[in-house]
């Protein structure tokens, strides 16, 4: 009896038509067309050094593509260079090696490219802010550390090396207002209140920031202070230093109530340097404790707030709500996004992926709010790549037309799709090209 050379009973062979596995990505591509990012990119970036050189966008636009269509690493825009269907409807007649693409990091890194890129996410955030009906929102931020060994990478608090960038979220939105990228030996406690007033300087005109959430790194007076000088709500983990820890001992026992897994109680409190006295909000839970261990049998968690006219409950609530509003979308970046990990040696060239990856980041919600139905709106990346941006299509050239034919039960949301970008782009032409405002 002969060997069994295959498990399922087909056949392999080749074809010379221009096939794509990634049709839908025409779709993410022409919204970026259509609320004209290229031309954004090239006009904030520096040029080209020669004549021969490419511009900003022909290395940024693909990196945007890869990064939001699953890839992870520099390597996988040779994926995203041999699709040639894709590359067609896209209009990408050329597009650079992965190693010319690094090299245009390290130099946009080192010169003022991330700056540039800054100001580039600071007008597609503004956009997308713009035409959101809300004035006002609610910023939360957070340090996020990125596990890297790079020879020059520093070690973090978490004694590992890598990272720690500060990301700030609008809570409402999920859109990222700013971000800082960071050395991993930074504390997540330096520059909280610079970023946070960066952040308030970033929101269009007609809208502002009125409430803010952090961790604790962000428990210093100075940032209690701003917030209450600049008229925002905030709910912001304290720090249990001596002072906390006596004000939580101070609580009777009778004020304790219920509150989930544990109790919850609340008292009033101030910081040195501070120009008002402030809720503080404290949670309890059971601790396991050793027969001959001494101390307290409770763990606590305290938060500072001057949220008014509510209980303790309900203003633990709303500071738990920055776990989705800010932590699982920074988990979105870095994961979603390929933003886990770090494609240079140079931390500069690690800065600007990282904005780049914050801009597909934006522009990806950007295009769920702008052109996909309201069953995609808390649909993650991952989500919209497996039902959308993986069909398959074939590229035909008919009667001067290029063609994307797909399978016929996805032909109507396509289409509808396409329609909505060229609805947004429409109205980029009526309201003039957005520039950031500082």
């Amino acid at each position: 009896m002969g060997l069994l050379q295959t498990v399922l009973p087909f056949k392999l062979d080749v074809t010379d038509e221009s096939l794509s596995a990634h049709g839908g990505q025409a779709l993410h591509g022409e919204y970026l067309k259509a609320v004209n990012v290229a031309e954004t990119i090239d006009r904030e970036l520096p040029p080209p050094g020669s004549a021969k050189g490419y511009a900003p966008s022909v290395h940024a636009i693909p990196l945007i593509l890869m990064l939001s269509g699953g890839g992870r690493s520099l390597e996988d825009l040779r994926v995203l260079r041999s699709d040639t269907a894709l590359r067609r409807l896209l209009q990408l007649e050329v597009m650079p090696s992965s190693d010319a693409t690094g090299d245009w990091l390290r130099r946009m890194g080192q010169a003022d490219g991330l700056e540039g890129m800054h100001r580039v996410n600071r007008t597609v955030f503004q956009r997308l802010v713009s035409r959101d009906g809300r004035l006002s929102f609610t910023l939360d931020i957070d340090a996020t550390q990125i596990v890297a060994e790079k020879r020059d990478a520093k070690w973090t608090y978490k004694s590992e090396r890598g990272y720690m960038p500060m990301v700030g979220h609008m809570a409402e939105l999920g859109l990222v207002v700013g971000h800082e990228f960071r050395e991993g030996n930074v504390a997540p406690q330096t520059r909280n209140l610079e970023f946070m007033q960066d952040c308030d300087a970033a929101m269009p005109k007609g809208k502002k920031i009125v409430a803010v959430r952090a961790d604790s790194a962000a428990y210093q007076a100075a940032v209690l202070n701003w917030c209450e000088t600049t008229g925002k709500v905030f709910a912001i983990g304290a720090d249990q230093d001596s002072a906390v820890k006596a004000a939580i001992a101070a609580i009777p026992e009778g004020d304790w109530t219920s509150f989930r897994d544990g109790w919850i109680a609340e008292t009033v409190h101030c910081m040195n340097k501070t120009g008002k006295a402030f809720r503080l909000v404290v949670m309890r839970r059971p601790r396991d404790v050793d027969l001959f261990e001494q101390g307290s049998p409770w763990r606590y968690h305290a938060v500072a707030s001057n949220r008014e006219d509510e209980d303790a409950a309900a203003t633990m609530v709303w500071y738990s709500k920055r776990g989705d509003a800010s932590e699982n979308r920074i988990k979105e970046i870095k994961i979603g996004f390929g933003m886990e990990s770090m494609p240079c040696g140079q931390f500069h060239a690690n800065a600007m992926f990282f904005a780049v990856g914050v801009l597909a980041y934006n522009l990806f919600l950007g295009f769920r709010a702008d052109a996909l139905d309201d069953d995609w709106s808390n649909s993650q990346v991952r989500t919209v790549r497996w039902r959308l941006f993986q069909t398959p299509g074939k590229v035909v050239c008919h009667a001067r037309q290029v063609v994307l034919k797909i399978a016929a039960d996805m032909l109507d949301v396509f289409a509808q799709i396409r329609e909505r970008c060229a609805r947004v782009a429409l109205n980029m032409m009526e309201g003039g090209v957005v520039h950031a405002t500082s």
